[in-house]
């Protein structure tokens, strides 16, 4: 059979491949070069999903700095996530990631204190009506965050997928939060998304490594190219599409494929 796909494989041997090197790197030794590792340092649900979401948030550039900008943020909070959320009073602070500074801090703790005095941070990701699956999920999750006076230059940090943005922190995040294959590297805490929905966060190493592999074609790492390839990825497991998100990062980041 004629294929489109990388060396001429037919899907079925491109899934195979797909799902034994998904299953290679989906294990805890994942964990030790990645910034979901601070997240793991928690049991209870508050803390792990304040930390890994503030650790989505900064998770561009060199993974060490991220990590090493996390163990920072760590501190700020006095090892107590859920504790110091609900008790925040703003101050003084020389936090920098970036452009990831300590206004743009600030402004998350303060909405995250907002989120958790009313429904909590996983039911700000409801689903919607006009936009259905993670794009409303993603959308809905943006306009609570930012709602009343939350300054337009920390906008920036929540992205829009509503304006064609890849959203690729925010789909990492709830690949952590919400996929519950117990194989110690994603979470799995959530239980009102299901992995179903679960979108590809797309990069540099999983845009590239799609496109060498032909499963997307579209130049640019945005919203169309995460709709495009998510078709693909459907196809191989429409119930669990985002684990492949492990053997798309893992042949470009480690392999160099």
């Amino acid at each position: 059979m004629k294929s489109d796909f990388h060396g001429g494989m037919s899907f079925d041997d491109l899934k195979e491949f797909l799902d034994f090197k998904a299953d290679e790197y989906n294990n805890p030794k994942f964990i030790e070069s990645d910034p979901i590792q601070l997240a793991h340092r928690f049991q209870r649900k508050e803390d792990i999903e304040i930390v890994g979401f503030l650790m989505a948030t900064i998770a561009w550039g060199n993974r060490k700095s991220i990590i090493t900008s996390g163990e920072r943020i760590l501190t700020i909070m006095e090892h107590d996530p859920y504790n110091f959320i609900r008790d925040y009073k703003p101050f003084e602070s020389a936090f920098v990631h970036r452009t990831f500074n300590a206004e743009d801090l600030h402004n998350f703790f303060a909405s995250l204190k907002r989120l958790y005095e009313k429904d909590g941070l996983e039911k700000a990701f409801a689903s919607q009506e006009e936009y259905p699956g993670v794009l409303g999920r993603i959308a809905c999750f943006r306009e609570a965050f930012t709602a009343g006076s939350f300054p337009d230059r920390t906008q920036k940090h929540i992205s829009n997928p509503l304006k064609n943005s890849s959203s690729k922190r925010l789909n990492m995040y709830l690949r952590w939060m919400v996929r519950n294959d117990k194989k110690g590297v994603d979470f799995g805490i959530w239980n009102s998304i299901s992995p179903s929905e679960l979108h590809l966060p797309l990069d540099v190493h999983t845009g590239n490594v799609g496109r060498k592999l032909g499963l997307l074609h579209r130049t640019q790492n945005d919203w169309k190219a995460v709709a495009e390839i998510q078709e693909y990825l459907v196809k191989m497991d429409a119930n669990d599409p985002c684990k492949y998100d492990f053997a798309l990062f893992g042949l470009g980041a480690f392999e160099g494929f």
